[in-house]
């Protein structure tokens, strides 16, 4: 038997006995969760209460976040920049290059690729720092605190602005008014809506298909917003849940250790790939859609 069957038999045996103790001990027994509510980690309490809708919030806090390290990295890197470039900085220009000729050079001509790429990559940057920001536990649960030298201090807590429906939205928005503003000022505004019915449509058959075209336009703002915020939301949500929610609320202490192991696996897998995918996803359709609003015979 190779050593690495042979360690994974012993973590797979450690656990089960692991699990056999806990249940020998506290049993299956159920007890009424009346104080920690799981799901109140989602909600905006206000922090500072600003006149009208200016509040400031753990949303606001992560956005921030997420802005402040979009801006400091690349400014650190660039200030920084060697003939010989360290690991750091050989990882920062491979995903330069991979943001400027794959997703904006692929999907755009040379001229519109050099116009729109500092867009196209801090939209990248800034929705994968969200993303990343928000595997980080951080004191933000204001419901649940704990004393630190006699300061209530706010529960740690996974958050991320892009699982705020509101985040996703403002972003799709930019990204719906720029790709049509471009569309109108390369073909003016009848062209451009000329352009929304396919190539060699003519006749009756040409009003329907104009106005599914104008709908599916609009609907970019969903496969843009919903998208991000779903998968977002939906991967927070697992992890809590998996990561002991899910026996706090049924009021089993035991079953938080049969499900944290899959909880680990669930949050390595999010961090891993989920945050940088979504973030790939959004800039890529926004390249397509930029692209696409001046092409001929769109």
């Amino acid at each position: 038997m190779s050593r690495r069957r042979k360690l994974i038999i012993g973590i797979a045996a450690f656990y089960i006995l692991a699990n056999v103790v806990v249940v020998a001990i506290f049993g299956f027994t159920r007890r009424d969760n009346e104080e920690f509510q799981p799901q109140n980690e989602f909600q905006l309490d206000t922090w500072v209460d600003l006149p009208g809708p200016l509040d400031i919030n753990k949303g606001v806090l992560y956005v921030v976040l997420a802005g402040i390290l979009t801006v400091a990295t690349m400014l650190y890197i660039s200030r920084r920049m060697q003939a010989r470039p360290n690991r750091v900085q050989t990882a920062v220009e491979t995903v330069y290059a991979f943001i400027r000729d794959d997703i904006t050079g692929g999907n755009m001509d040379p001229r519109m690729a050099r116009k729109w790429f500092p867009f196209l990559a801090t939209l990248f940057f800034f929705i994968w720092f969200s993303n990343l920001i928000g595997y980080i536990p951080l004191p933000t649960n204001s419901h649940e605190t704990f004393d630190l030298f006699g300061a209530k201090i706010p529960a740690f807590a996974l958050y991320a602005a892009t699982a705020n429906i509101s985040v996703p939205l403002v972003l799709a928005l930019v990204v719906f008014i720029s790709y049509n503003v471009e569309g109108i000022r390369a073909k003016g505004f009848v062209g451009y809506l000329k352009s929304l019915i396919p190539e060699g449509v003519s006749g009756p058959g040409a009003a329907p298909l104009f106005v599914l075209e104008l709908v599916s336009n609009f609907m970019r703002l969903l496969s843009l917003s919903v998208r991000l915020f779903a998968n977002i939301l939906a991967g927070h949500l697992i992890i809590l849940f998996m990561s002991g929610g899910l026996a706090v609320l049924l009021g089993l202490e035991v079953l938080g250790v049969f499900v944290l192991p899959a909880g680990i696996l669930l949050f390595l897998f999010e961090l891993g790939l989920v945050a940088t995918l979504q973030a790939f996803i959004f800039a890529v359709l926004s390249a397509i859609y930029l692209g696409g609003s001046v092409a001929e015979g769109h």
